[in-house]
C-alpha cells in the first residue's frame, strides 16, 4: 500500500501562525461589579496573578449609542471628564480600591471585546481575549476566567421612546450613583417590582421626584411594605395602565401619556422630564455565548443564562460565572467567590481562607427573582403595548423597524421594494417553513442590527416573534452574539501588531484570481510571471 501523500501546507492559512499576546495573567476577571470585585480579592489574598477589567466608565461616545446600557440621553457633561469619572467610580466601589490595594491588576474603561478558548478548529496556545480602550486594542492571554458581566435592562418601546429621557433602570442606576451625572429631575418608572421600587429609593434618597410607579397589572408587584412607603412619600402608583407615549421638546421628554391596558381611549397624562424602565433585568452573557459555553432558556432566572455547576463553572474547563450573569439575584459576592474558588481548584491551587469561609451564594439554577420577572410577566407586557399603542411604533430604535415590520417580516423600506410575494408573507407564514430564529429576523428586517447592538430591542423583537407565530416565547432562539461584543471603531480594533510570522503569506485580494499576489512578491518579477501566466500564485 502507498503512503498516504498530503498536501502541502497552505501558506495563506493561519496554521502555524498563532496570535500572539501581549500580557498573560493566570485568572481574568470581567466585570468589577461586586460579583468581579469579590472574585479578584479571593483570588489575590491566594497568590494568583489576576487582572480585573472593567468598561466603566464608558466613553461619552458609548453613552450616547446606550451601550452597554440604556443610557437614555440623559447625561450631563461630566460624562465628558474620563478623569474625574474614574475618581466617581472609585470612590463609589471600596471593594475596587481593596483589589488595587492587592496588587490585582486593574483595567478600567477597557472593553473585552472577545474571548475564546481551545476548541476544534481554533488553533490557540491557552485561553485569549481581546481588550481595547480609547486608542488600541491587544490580546491577553489567561489561564482561566471568570465572567462577571452582570445584567443589563429589558426594555419596551412606545410612540416617542426614542427621544433622550426615556432610559433604563440599570443606565439610570448608573448615572445616578457611579457617575454623578444625571441630567433629569422628575421621574415616571415603568414597573412596580422590586426593581423599580429600588430605583425609586435611590431617586428619593438624591433629592429628584419620583411622579408614578406604572404597572401593567391590578396590583403593584413589589413587596407591600415598600410600596406603602414610596405611597407615603406621595409617588402614585398607576395598576392596569401601559405608556403609550412620551411627549417632549428639544431637550426630550416632558410629559408620559398612560393608557388603559383594555381601553386605549382612557388616557392620563404624568408630567416628568424621564421615564425610567424597570421593568426587569437581563443577563449580559455575550463574552460567554462568543466563547461557546453551553446556555439555557430559564424564565425564572431572567431569560438565557450560562448552564453553570457547582462554584460557577460553566461547560468549558478554563471559563466561570458568577453574579447576575449567571442568573438574577442570590449573593454576588458570595457567588464571586465561589467561582474563585473554584477557578483556584482547577488549576491546582488552594487557599485555606477562601475554603474555609462559608458558602453563602445560592446552589447552581435557584431562581431568586420574584416570578413576576419571568417570561410570562414580559409577555404580558409585550401584549399590552402592542395592542395599545399598535403596529407603527418602533421595535429597533436602530435600524428605524417598527413592530408591524417585525411581525410581517418586512424588508428594509430604503430598499423600496415592491413584491406580492413579499407581502403575503408573515411571521406566521414563517413559521409554517419550520421554527422562526431571531438571527433570521435579523437579516430579513434588520431588526437588532444597530450599533446599541440590540441591547434596546432583543427582547422586545424576540417577544414580538412569539405573538406574531403564536409560540411559546422561551421557544424563539437567542440571536447569536458574535465579536466583538463592544462597538469599536476599525482604527483602535486594527491597531494591533502583526508579527514576522502572521504577516506571512497574507495576499492582496481584489476579487480576481490573477490579483491573488503575495506581499513579498508585489514589485519583483515574480509578479510578473503570475500575470503572464494567469495562476495565482
Amino acid at each position: 500500500m502507498s503512503p498516504l501523500t498530503l498536501p502541502p501546507p497552505d501558506r495563506f492559512s493561519l496554521r502555524g501562525k498563532p496570535v500572539a499576546a501581549a500580557e498573560h495573567v493566570e485568572l481574568l476577571v470581567v466585570g468589577a461589579g461586586a460579583a468581579g470585585c469579590a472574585a479578584a480579592i479571593a483570588a489575590a489574598n491566594a497568590g494568583v496573578s489576576v487582572m480585573l477589567v472593567d468598561e466603566n466608565p464608558v466613553s461619552a461616545g458609548l453613552v450616547g449609542m446606550d451601550v452597554p446600557l440604556h443610557f437614555g440621553g440623559r447625561a450631563t457633561n461630566a460624562v465628558q471628564t474620563p478623569e474625574r469619572l474614574v475618581e466617581r467610580v472609585l470612590e463609589t466601589s471600596p471593594a475596587l480600591a481593596e483589589a488595587f490595594e492587592l496588587g490585582v491588576d486593574v483595567r478600567l474603561s477597557t472593553n473585552v471585546w472577545g474571548a475564546w478558548v481551545k476548541a476544534p478548529g481554533l488553533v490557540l496556545a491557552g485561553g485569549l481575549a481581546g481588550l481595547a480602550d480609547e486608542t488600541k486594542s491587544w490580546f491577553v492571554g489567561f489561564d482561566r476566567l471568570i465572567v462577571a458581566a452582570g445584567a443589563r435592562d429589558l426594555n419596551f418601546t412606545f410612540q416617542g421612546s426614542d427621544q433622550p429621557g426615556v432610559m433604563g433602570a440599570q443606565g439610570f442606576d448608573t448615572l445616578l450613583t457611579r457617575y454623578d451625572a444625571f441630567a433629569g429631575r422628575r421621574l415616571a418608572i415603568v414597573g412596580s417590582g422590586e426593581l423599580a421600587i429600588r430605583t425609586a429609593e435611590k431617586a428619593l434618597e438624591r433629592g429628584l421626584e419620583v411622579a408614578a410607579l406604572i404597572e401593567l397589572r391590578d396590583a403593584p408587584q413589589g413587596p407591600a411594605e415598600a410600596v406603602a412607603r414610596l405611597v407615603a412619600r406621595g409617588v402614585e402608583i398607576v395598576t392596569g395602565h401601559v405608556p403609550l407615549a412620551a411627549h417632549g421638546d428639544a431637550d426630550g421628554v416632558r410629559r408620559l401619556v398612560v393608557a388603559h391596558r383594555d381601553d386605549a381611549d382612557h388616557r392620563r397624562e404624568i408630567a416628568c422630564d424621564t421615564v425610567v424602565m424597570a421593568l426587569a433585568t437581563v443577563p449580559v452573557i455575550e463574552l460567554l455565548d462568543v466563547l461557546g459555553a453551553k446556555r439555557l432558556m430559564a424564565p425564572e432566572r431572567g431569560g438565557h443564562v450560562p448552564v453553570v455547576a457547582e462554584g460557577g463553572a460553566t461547560s468549558l474547563s478554563e471559563v466561570f460565572v458568577a453574579g447576575d450573569c449567571a442568573g438574577l439575584g442570590g449573593d454576588a459576592q458570595g457567588s464571586g467567590r465561589r467561582a474563585a474558588l473554584a477557578a483556584l481548584a482547577s488549576l491546582g491551587r488552594t487557599s485555606e481562607a477562601l475554603a474555609e469561609a462559608p458558602d453563602i451564594s445560592p446552589a447552581p439554577g435557584d431562581p431568586a427573582e420574584p416570578a413576576s420577572a419571568g417570561l410570562a410577566y414580559q409577555l404580558e407586557w409585550a401584549q399590552a403595548m402592542l395592542a395599545t399603542g399598535g403596529p407603527d411604533v418602533l421595535a429597533c430604535l436602530c435600524e428605524d423597524v417598527t413592530r408591524g415590520e417585525v411581525l410581517g417580516v418586512r424588508p428594509p423600506r430604503y430598499l423600496g421594494w415592491r413584491s406580492n410575494t413579499l407581502a403575503r408573507r408573515d411571521l406566521v407564514t414563517l413559521a409554517e417553513d419550520g421554527p422562526i430564529n431571531q438571527d433570521q429576523i435579523k437579516r430579513l428586517t434588520r431588526a437588532c442590527m444597530g450599533p446599541c447592538q440590540a441591547r434596546r430591542c432583543r427582547e422586545q423583537v424576540a417577544l414580538m416573534m412569539a405573538l406574531g407565530a403564536n409560540v411559546a416565547p422561551e421557544t424563539v432562539p437567542l440571536a447569536g452574539y458574535r465579536a466583538p461584543v463592544r462597538p469599536l471603531p476599525l482604527s483602535v480594533l486594527a491597531d494591533w501588531q502583526e508579527s514576522a510570522d502572521m504577516d506571512a503569506g497574507w495576499n492582496v485580494w481584489f476579487g480576481i484570481a490573477t490579483q491573488w499576489i503575495g506581499y513579498e512578491d508585489i514589485g519583483t518579477e515574480r509578479e510578473a510571471e503570475q500575470l503572464r501566466a494567469g495562476m495565482p500564485y
